[in-house]
Order: structure tokens, then C-alpha cells, then sequence
């Protein structure tokens, strides 16, 4: 029996000679190991097709190449191996190569005051491309924390004066009195108002950059934001949050411009852009609030 060839019709030429800028799979399900333990990634891979004769990709080829990514731990360099791959399985079609990894980034985090701890997963997404021969890594992380409206805690503290004035005008203050009284609802009438809070921050990565910051951008955000959200708790690391967020008071204008300063001092930056994102108690709407900045432009520190 005649056995007849595998019809090829990628390798057809198109009747229209157009290229594309992008040409790829994406949700593609993968494993990948990042900080000493396997995560659950989802990654989109691509290449340009600049020969706008051919009908397509071989998008098989991006897809075994993929599978580099299970047996070594995710790094620039490991990234950047991958791409060339795309590239050297695609001569004459593409000139460049893209690839998109997102993955739940699971750190342990302790308690306030108390000794217990508890899991937090930060969104994190790594996008990496190699465009007329440059590489370039861009790290983007999610973290939620709280926000405290200051002024609502400055309403609410003046709510406060004015009962403190109402029920000790016609008596000689007492301390002991005093004290009882700021213990009870009926001193403290009024309190700020707090929100969940996001803060979406993007950094592209100096070249020859070793490893993925990724534990370290977020340690460094929620230290400049100082309310990161809690996961186990006592009563002591509640009251400790309270004073957190009262000692933090900030608007979604604070929290950028925290975070921009913040992001200035990392050294393997060289690019940034962050939104934050204040989910209001009061409004039925949000507060955002953005800010970027690239080495190399006039642009504010």
C-alpha cells in the first residue's frame, strides 16, 4: 500500500503577503520551578512572522521548547535560552520572540506580634521578549494591602472632641474618668474608614539581572506601604494592625508616591510602572492612582 505523504499546509504560501507582528498559543499549562518549589504556570509563547509569504508558525516546536522550563529553576537566563530557541526553530519566518509565564507566588508570612504565620499568594507575571536583538525581562506583582482615608480619621477624630467636650463641659476632668470613658463606644462615636487596597506594580529588569526579584519586590513594596493584608492572627496582631493603619494614614496619591520613591532606590531597575488602587468604603467607586518612570528620561524622582 502506497503510503502518501503528510499534507504540510503551514508550509503553503498565503495569497496574502502580509506579516504579522505576533504569532503564538496562549494558556498553555506548565510547571515550572521558581524558588526551590513547582508552581502552576500559565504562559503564552509567540514569534513575529516578518515572512509574509508563508502561511504560519510552528507552533509545535514553540510548545516542545517549552518543556525546558519543568527541568531547570526560572531565571533571565534560562528565559532568554528559551527565546533564542523560538527564534533558531523559526529562521527566515521570525525576527522576534515573546513569552508571557503567570503563576501564584506563595510566601509565608508571620504575625504582627504573635508567633503564628500563614500562606499569602501573590499574582506574578514575567513577560520577556527578544526584539531586534535585545532582550528584555519585565516583572509584574499584585499585593493587597489596607488603606486608611485620613480624612476620615480626621472627621472622625474631631466627632470625637466634640463628645469629649459635650460630656466633660460642666465637671472637673478626671484622669481615671477620662480613661474610662475613651474605652467606650459611646466616647469614640465615630472611626475612620479603612479599604482593601491593590497595588499593581511592573519593573522591567537591568540586563544580565541573575534571578527573578520576586520575593524581594514584594517585601519591598509592603515595607514601604506598611499595611500589608494579614493571613493568621491573634487579638495583639489585630491591635497591632489598627495602629499600622493609623500610623499610615494615606490617600491613593500617598501610597504612588510611596511607592515610586520606594521603587527608585532598587538597583536592578531600570524602568517601572505602578497603579494603585484604593476600593472605597465610602464611594461606590474607586480611588487610582499611577506614576512610571525609565532610567535615562527627565522624569520626576
Amino acid at each position: 500500500m502506497t503510503q502518501l505523504k503528510l499534507p504540510d499546509i503551514a508550509a503553503q504560501t498565503q495569497q496574502y503577503t502580509l506579516p504579522l507582528d505576533w504569532v503564538g498559543m496562549c494558556g498553555i499549562a506548565l510547571p515550572v520551578q521558581f524558588e526551590g518549589r513547582i508552581a502552576a504556570a500559565n504562559i503564552d509563547a509567540g514569534v513575529s512572522l516578518v515572512d509574509g509569504c508563508s502561511r504560519g508558525i510552528h507552533m509545535s516546536r514553540l510548545y516542545l521548547a517549552l518543556e525546558s522550563l519543568e527541568n531547570q529553576a526560572l531565571t533571565p537566563i534560562a528565559i532568554h535560552r528559551l527565546l533564542l530557541d523560538f527564534l533558531s526553530s523559526h529562521e527566515g519566518l521570525s525576527s522576534a520572540a515573546y513569552l508571557q509565564i503567570s503563576f501564584e507566588h506563595l510566601l509565608k508570612r508571620p504575625a504582627l506580634v504573635s508567633p503564628l504565620a500563614g500562606w499569602k499568594s501573590y499574582a506574578v507575571t514575567v513577560d520577556a521578549r527578544i526584539v531586534n536583538g535585545m532582550f528584555h525581562v519585565e516583572l509584574s506583582v499584585s499585593i493587597p494591602y489596607s488603606s486608611t482615608c485620613p480624612c476620615s480619621a480626621a472627621l472622625a477624630r474631631q466627632l470625637i472632641q466634640q463628645q469629649f467636650l459635650a460630656g466633660f463641659s460642666e465637671q472637673q476632668v478626671d484622669k481615671s474618668a477620662v480613661l474610662q470613658w475613651l474605652g467606650t463606644a459611646e466616647g469614640i462615636v465615630a472611626t475612620p474608614h479603612s479599604q482593601r487596597s491593590a497595588a499593581h506594580v511592573q519593573v522591567r529588569l537591568r540586563h544580565h539581572q541573575p534571578v527573578l526579584p520576586v520575593t524581594e519586590l514584594i517585601d519591598g513594596i509592603e515595607r514601604s506601604l506598611g499595611t500589608a493584608v494579614q493571613t493568621a492572627v491573634k487579638r495583639a496582631d489585630e491591635q497591632a494592625f489598627a495602629l499600622a493603619n493609623g500610623q499610615n494614614l494615606m490617600f491613593c496619591e500617598d501610597a504612588a508616591r510611596r511607592l515610586h520613591q520606594a521603587l527608585r532606590q532598587v538597583e536592578w531597575s531600570t524602568a517601572f510602572k505602578l497603579r494603585v488602587e484604593h476600593a472605597e468604603s465610602l464611594h461606590a467607586h474607586d480611588a487610582v492612582a499611577t506614576s512610571q518612570w525609565q532610567w535615562g528620561l527627565n522624569c520626576a524622582a
